[in-house]
């Protein structure tokens, strides 16, 4: 996102999945609404992990991921860029 655009409720809502009764946001969708990368939000998360609860970020399983695609959460482990990625929880 650019720093004048306004993010629309439903672009952030299409972006919210439900994992373990969980309301999370994967961490490539979070780090695209900041206009950073994705590895950096990460690394800004885990610098100052002592700021979030200990269940605030955690890395999905290839089972979950699995799931989250036979669910049609996402459309497929491509669009995850190969790897199992992180999820925040909101």
């Amino acid at each position: 996102m650019r720093e004048n655009e306004v993010i629309q409720n439903d672009e952030i809502h299409n972006r919210i999945y439900t994992l373990h009764n969980i309301q999370v946001m994967l961490d490539k969708d979070l780090a695209q609404f900041y206009d950073v990368k994705p590895i950096r939000l990460r690394e800004q998360v885990k610098r100052n992990i002592k700021r979030f609860p200990s269940d605030f970020m955690f890395q999905l399983t290839e089972e979950e991921v699995d799931l989250m695609v036979s669910q049609n959460s996402i459309p497929s482990k491509r669009h995850l860029d190969g790897w199992e990625p992180y999820v925040l929880a909101l």
